[in-house]
């Protein structure tokens, strides 16, 4: 099992940190001078597949974003994290806004395809649009086995064995290789990449793609109609007994007079 290679995901988004705002005439938001970073999903990704490699599991990884030129700073903390060799899909910024999974599925299967890996890992979201949709399609459009939501990674003979968090607590499960896995937030703790690992990854390839290279169309399927904030959160008050309370729901038609 050592031979091994995977493939990981890594998108680049507004950092966890900054603060969202809407643009103005409510087609998106802001991300002009906004600091962005690797989703941290996709950072816990990264951080599996260098310890995979560290236990002799996987012998190299590969690190693949698609998006415009920025998307390179994600690919090279991946390859300062212990990532072997970076592929970047580049994007334009107009076409970026609306690349949508499926299209990133499709590229990120076609790779898998060309580089003949065993093993394709992503986060289980992307904390922008929240879709949880990449990894499974990915595993559908290569006919792979899945296991994701995976909080805990163990090698078996031959297979897999994967902790993965569901609604009713945690559910283990085995998987034959070549299969697709994405990342829940308690697989790891991901490390800090050291200043002489940030000095070698700009030394390390990085080759510059296209989707027409993988024939894949990135046209969009669907349509942004308008993006809005959450509303505010209206003031709560302290109700003296329960009668006051139905009351008060009755006033508010959330109760039946």
């Amino acid at each position: 099992m050592s031979g091994l290679r995977i493939l990981v995901g890594c998108k680049r988004v507004i950092d966890y940190a900054v603060k969202i705002r809407v643009k103005p005439d409510k087609t998106g938001v802001v991300t002009d001078g906004v600091k962005h970073s690797m989703n941290p999903f996709d950072e816990i990704a990264v951080e599996e597949a260098v310890r995979m490699k560290e236990k002799k599991i996987v012998s190299e990884i590969v690190a693949v974003s698609c998006g415009p030129t920025q998307c390179q700073e994600v690919l090279r903390t991946a390859l300062a994290m212990g990532a072997d060799r970076a592929i970047h899909v580049e994007v334009d910024a107009a076409t970026y806004e609306n690349l949508q999974p499926l299209h990133v599925a499709k590229i990120i299967a076609k790779i898998a395809q060309e580089e003949k890996v065993d093993i394709v890992v992503t986060g289980k979201q992307a904390i922008d649009d929240d879709a949880n949709q990449t990894g499974q399609m990915v595993a559908a459009l290569l006919n792979w086995p899945q296991a994701t939501f995976a909080s805990k990674i163990e090698k078996t003979d031959g297979e897999l064995k994967v902790e993965r968090e569901i609604d009713g607590g945690l559910e283990t499960i085995k998987v034959k290789l070549p299969a697709v896995f994405t990342s829940d937030l308690r697989l790891n703790e991901p490390r800090y990449a050291t200043l002489p690992n940030i000095m070698k990854a700009k030394k390390k390839p990085l080759v510059k793609k296209t989707p027409t290279d993988f024939g894949v169309d990135v046209t969009a399927r669907q349509t942004i109609l308008k993006v809005e904030e959450p509303a505010v959160r209206q003031a709560g008050s302290k109700l003296a007994s329960a009668e006051e309370l139905v009351t008060k729901l009755r006033e508010a038609g959330l109760i039946p007079s």
